[in-house]
């Protein structure tokens, strides 16, 4: 930025790192507790004692849910885990080797256009919500069954009877998962489900601010996921365990990393200075089913690296970092942890879209003009 520039946004800041963007009684981080409430409620009483089907009601109806209403909730979910034809028509054209990131976006995008509530006004309270059962509804179904298409299987019927996290894992592998393994996964969807204006939130915010629909603001945060600077650092994470190997090599590896400045994946966080408060839970459910499964190998690995990132660098593990070896361990394909992300997240992306139209306000923000200025045009005869 030249200095003319700086001197007159003396506030600007890069990334728009701290600056607020709107307000929400969605979730709150507090990085000096390292605390994240969603709607008022710890996320570690959440994950622990609820459900990821609570956790989704609380963030789309502002409240917890009685026992009536969240058998209500969870029937119609079920009811609504279905998905059209046509989306595994598109599914079944996309290339095989496509990352499954752009497999889920594409089937929103065919979604779309079959919501019985597709012509309603993208600001109709009630429809949105509607909608939003439904994004929240037929996630899980269509990232397990494309999944399915990209290996050359037929996909499955979704059983409504079983939770989202089991119903997926059952699409996923053919099979019923035990009941360790649901709550495993139930308690990653719950840690995964929201976290304020992210980068993705955000973009699903200025997307519907706009007046376009929740669907359309979906989309925009999925797109946005799929960047290995959010989303994508799960993947990557688990990339670099495997790299390293066995609890011999990690010293030596995290030494070398540090070394050369290589990057570490699943370290930091832009809104944690003493640890991501998710991660704390993760950690514990990972570190369980490592006991389970009689696989310690990544643990020891991460004890390691733990221990020399907080004493080298400061930083404590991200979510993603416990996030990808326990999904390692669940037997999950590393290209789906991403997607994943979005099964959990489309109920976070809902309820920012519908508190953004509910009292909306076009997101348009002003950029600091760096370039050149006042040139003369010079015909294209007399340019060099």
């Amino acid at each position: 930025m030249s200095a003319t520039a700086a001197n007159q946004y003396p506030n600007y800041s890069p990334g728009l790192e701290g600056v607020p963007a709107g307000i929400s009684r969605i979730s709150e981080i507090d990085s000096d507790r390292s605390s994240l409430q969603y709607r008022g409620y710890d996320v570690h009483d959440l994950a622990e004692r609820g459900s990821y089907e609570e956790t989704a009601f609380l963030l789309i109806h502002e409240h917890l849910p009685t026992q009536a209403e969240l058998d209500a909730f969870k029937a119609r979910l079920g009811a609504e885990r279905q998905v059209p034809e046509a989306v595994y028509t598109a599914l079944r054209a996309i290339p095989s080797t496509a990352h499954p990131m752009e497999a889920i976006r594409t089937a929103y995008s065919v979604l779309a256009s079959f919501d019985p509530d597709d012509d309603k006004p993208s600001t109709d309270h009630d429809a949105n919500i509607r909608k939003a059962e439904r994004i929240i509804a037929k996630a899980g179904t269509m990232v397990a069954n494309g999944h399915r298409i990209q290996k050359g299987l037929d996909p499955l019927e979704p059983r409504p009877e079983l939770s989202t996290a089991a119903n997926f894992l059952y699409l996923m592998n053919g099979a019923e998962p035990d009941a360790q393994t649901v709550k495993t996964f139930d308690a990653s969807l719950t840690l995964y489900a929201e976290h304020g204006f992210n980068a993705s939130t955000f973009a699903c915010r200025v997307c519907v601010s706009t007046l376009s629909d929740l669907y359309s603001g979906v989309i925009s945060g999925i797109s946005t996921l799929k960047g290995p600077l959010h989303g994508g650092a799960n993947e990557e994470a688990m990339k670099m365990i495997l790299e390293i190997g066995s609890p011999e090599n990690a010293q030596a590896w995290i030494d070398d990393a540090l070394a050369t400045k290589k990057k570490i994946m699943g370290f930091g966080h832009r809104e944690y200075k003493k640890g991501d408060s998710r991660s704390f839970y993760m950690t514990k459910v990972a570190k369980e089913l490592s006991i389970q499964t009689g696989n310690m190998t990544f643990v020891k690995i991460a004890e390691i690296l733990e221990k020399t990132m907080l004493e080298r660098k400061g930083l404590y593990t991200n979510v993603d970092f416990p996030a990808a070896y326990a999904y390692y361990l669940l037997g999950i394909p590393i290209d789906l942890y991403t997607p994943i992300f979005v099964v959990a997240r489309v109920a976070g992306y809902s309820a920012h879209a519908i508190e953004q139209l509910d009292n909306n306000r076009l997101i348009r923000p002003k950029a600091i003009f760096n370039g050149d200025a006042n040139l003369t045009y010079v015909p294209i005869a007399e340019r060099g």
